[in-house]
């Protein structure tokens, strides 16, 4: 689903894009794969990037890798086409901390740019990785982000674990208002 709203929205190769607490996650991989050439991955967890960069081999090196809170993180302003991020706002429980992370996506995300947001859908769990977590609807996910934020495209997904269970997700696809 993520890769399939990142090249609808960003058709061509050299658009910049971020993923949000990317960390293991395959997603750059596929972008790699897909010819993106301007991609920035970043996670809180050293370790996921790390396992990331030696899966990757060779093609890493095209990739600027962060390692930082995405809420304190000095990212460049208006510097990203695509904000992509599966996850890491479920995990943010104080509406200050969701506050802190609108004003980083407004700052860093170019105007007339897209953002792309994920979380565990209503009906999803209400803890991973033993930490509490937020649950949206598209309603209520796009409410945080506010006016500036234009909802193009709502979708969720059905996610199997590797151990064999279901979580709902909720995505939330967004053009930024200049």
């Amino acid at each position: 689903m993520s890769l399939e709203l990142i090249r609808r929205v960003a058709p061509k190769a050299d658009a910049a894009i971020i993923d949000v607490g990317g960390g293991a996650s395959t997603l750059a991989d596929a972008l790699v794969s897909s010819g993106y050439t301007r991609l920035t991955v970043t996670d809180i967890a050293a370790a996921g990037l790390h396992h990331a960069q030696q899966r990757l081999g060779a093609a890493a090196a095209s990739i600027e890798w962060r390692c930082a809170d995405v809420l304190t993180d000095e990212l460049p302003p208006a510097s990203f086409d695509v904000w992509h991020d599966r996850a890491v706002f479920q995990f943010l429980t104080s509406a200050e901390e969701r506050q802190r992370y609108v004003a980083q996506v407004a700052r860093a995300v170019r105007p007339d740019g897209y953002v792309i947001v994920a979380t565990f859908a209503k009906d999803g769990p209400h803890r991973c990785s033993g930490l509490e977590v937020t649950r949206y609807s598209a309603s209520t996910l796009h409410a945080e982000f506010g006016a500036r934020f234009a909802l193009l495209d709502e979708a969720r997904e059905e996610h199997v674990t590797a151990s064999g269970s279901r979580q709902s997700f909720q995505y939330c696809l967004c053009s930024v208002a200049a």
